[in-house]
C-alpha cells in the first residue's frame, strides 16, 4: 500500500496544482509518452481515446484562494473525486497574509498533523508579460484590490511569495513546490531574488535548486504554456548522497527532480536535457484538433454548461489581443484568466479572415471558444465544472469567472508530470521519518 504524501496547497484557485498532484483523472490517450511512461497506460487498451492517469501518493489536505468561485469549482470536483474528508472542509477563502497572521497568534492551523509537501502558484499578474509587469512594486493589495494612492509593501500581491515562505517555516514540509509565469525570469532579477528569499526559509533550512521553466507543450498539454517551477528541499529531511547532488552544479538525471519531457513541436527547439527520457522516445505535440474532437457545438451541448457556454463579444480586430482565429492543426494558445475579448475564436467569419470554410458552410457560426474547450486545451477533464447555476448544495459560477479560473489555472497534466517524477524520487531523497 502506498504511502500518503501530505499537501498544502497555497493559491490554490480552482486546483489545477491539486488535481495534477492527486492524479486519478482523464487525459486524451496522445498526451501520454507510453514509451517513457508505461505505467500510466499499463491497463488501458491501445486503441483508448481517453485514459485515467494512476492516482499518486500525495494527498491535498489544505487549500486556499481568496475567490468563492475558486472554492466552489474546487469543492463540486473534489467533493465527488477524493477519498479524504469534506472538500469544503479542506478549501478555506481569505487571503493568506490574515491566514498567516492568525496562525503567528496561534488563532489558526493550517494542518493539525504533519505536512510533506507545500505547493503555491503564488499570484503571477505582476510579473506577466502580457501585464504591466510591476513585479514587487504592485500597487495591488493581498486581497486583490488596486489602489495607486498606496505604496507597495510586503502585503502587495507581488509579495506574496514571501508569505507562501511563512506558511514552509510554519509548516516545514520536506518539499514546496512553486510556480508563476515564464516573465518572472526576464523581470530584472526577480528570479534570483525569489530563489534567495525561499532558501532562507528556516535559517537557510531549505536547499533551492536553480528554477526552471517548463514548457507545456513538452508534456502533451495541447497549448503554448511556459511556467516557471521552483523547488525547494529541506536539508535536514534529505538523504546526504541527495543533497550533495541537489547542491551540485550540474544535478545527476537520476537526481533532477524536474520532469522529463515527453513530446516535441518540430518548430521549437529542444535545449533541455532529456537524457533520462531520451530523445528519440519523444512524442509529436497534441494538436487543438486533437484535444477539442468530440466536442459538440454549444447549441448541442446541453448537459455541460461550460461547453454551452463562450464569450459573445464581438471581433475587434486583427491586431487586438485574442481577436484570432486557432490553428486547430497546431498548439492551442496560452489561456490566459481573461474573459469576453481576449478569448481566442474557435472559428472566424470569411469577412473577418476565417479559414475553416467547410465548417463555415455547415451554418457554424463565428463564435469565441467555450468555457469547456478552453479547459480542455489546458488539460482538466471534461467532469470538472466550472460554469454552474446555484442550488442548495452549489454557488453559481458564471462564464466570465469560470474563464478566469481556468486561465489562472496550472495545467494538471504538467503538474502531474511533476508529482510524478516527485513521487519516484522520493525514496532516493529523503530519510525514512524524518
Amino acid at each position: 500500500m502506498k504511502k500518503t504524501r501530505k499537501v498544502a496547497s497555497l493559491f490554490s484557485g480552482c486546483g489545477g496544482m491539486d488535481l495534477g498532484f492527486e492524479g486519478g483523472f482523464k487525459v486524451h490517450s496522445n498526451s501520454v509518452n507510453r514509451e517513457i511512461h508505461p505505467s500510466w497506460v499499463s491497463n488501458v487498451k491501445a486503441n483508448s481515446t481517453w485514459v485515467t492517469l494512476p492516482k499518486t501518493q500525495f494527498e491535498t489536505v489544505f487549500a486556499n484562494d481568496i475567490r468563492p468561485s475558486a472554492k466552489t469549482a474546487w469543492v463540486s470536483y473534489f467533493g465527488k473525486h477524493s477519498s479524504h474528508r469534506e472538500a469544503a472542509d479542506i478549501y478555506h477563502l481569505g487571503s493568506i497574509v490574515d491566514l498567516v497572521k492568525c496562525a503567528m497568534q496561534q488563532k489558526f492551523s493550517f494542518s493539525d498533523s504533519p505536512v510533506d509537501v507545500v505547493t503555491g502558484g503564488f499570484p503571477c499578474q505582476d510579473f506577466s508579460l502580457a501585464g504591466k509587469r510591476q513585479g514587487f512594486s504592485s500597487n495591488t493589495d493581498h486581497n486583490g484590490n488596486s489602489d495607486k494612492r498606496k505604496k507597495p509593501s510586503i502585503e502587495s500581491r507581488g509579495m506574496l511569495y514571501i508569505w507562501m515562505r511563512e506558511v514552509i517555516n510554519l509548516l516545514k514540509p520536506k518539499l514546496f513546490v512553486a510556480e508563476n509565469v515564464k516573465g518572472l525570469v526576464s523581470l530584472s532579477k526577480a528570479k534570483e531574488i525569489i530563489e534567495r528569499d525561499f532558501a532562507s526559509t528556516s535559517g537557510s533550512g531549505y536547499l533551492v535548486v536553480p528554477a526552471r521553466v517548463l514548457k507545456a507543450w513538452e508534456y502533451g498539454v495541447p497549448q503554448r504554456r511556459e511556467r516557471v517551477i521552483f523547488l525547494g528541499f529541506r536539508r535536514e529531511s534529505l538523504k546526504d548522497n541527495a543533497l550533495k547532488a541537489l547542491e551540485s552544479d550540474c544535478i545527476p538525471d537520476s537526481y533532477n527532480p524536474y520532469p522529463t519531457i515527453t513530446h516535441f513541436h518540430p518548430s521549437v527547439e529542444i535545449t533541455d536535457s532529456v537524457s533520462y527520457g531520451g530523445i528519440d522516445n519523444l512524442c509529436s505535440f497534441v494538436s487543438l484538433r486533437t484535444a477539442l474532437a468530440e466536442l459538440p457545438e454549444p447549441g448541442f451541448s446541453l448537459s455541460d454548461l461550460s461547453q454551452s457556454t463562450f464569450s459573445r463579444a464581438k471581433w475587434y480586430g486583427k491586431h487586438c489581443q485574442g481577436n484570432r482565429e486557432v490553428d486547430l492543426d497546431n498548439l492551442g494558445p496560452t489561456i490566459r484568466a481573461e474573459h469576453h475579448g481576449n478569448i481566442e475564436f474557435r472559428r472566424l467569419s470569411l469577412k473577418n479572415g476565417g479559414t475553416m470554410k467547410n465548417e463555415l458552410k455547415e451554418g457554424l457560426p463565428e463564435r469565441r471558444l467555450t468555457v469547456r474547450e478552453c479547459a480542455r486545451i489546458q488539460t482538466f477533464p471534461d467532469d470538472y465544472e466550472f460554469v454552474t447555476k446555484r442550488n442548495e448544495s452549489i454557488a453559481s459560477i458564471s462564464g466570465s469567472e469560470a474563464y478566469r479560473l481556468v486561465g489562472n489555472a496550472v495545467p494538471p497534466l504538467l503538474a502531474y508530470h511533476l508529482a510524478d517524477r516527485l513521487q519516484y524520487l522520493w525514496p532516493l531523497l529523503f530519510k525514512e521519518d524524518s
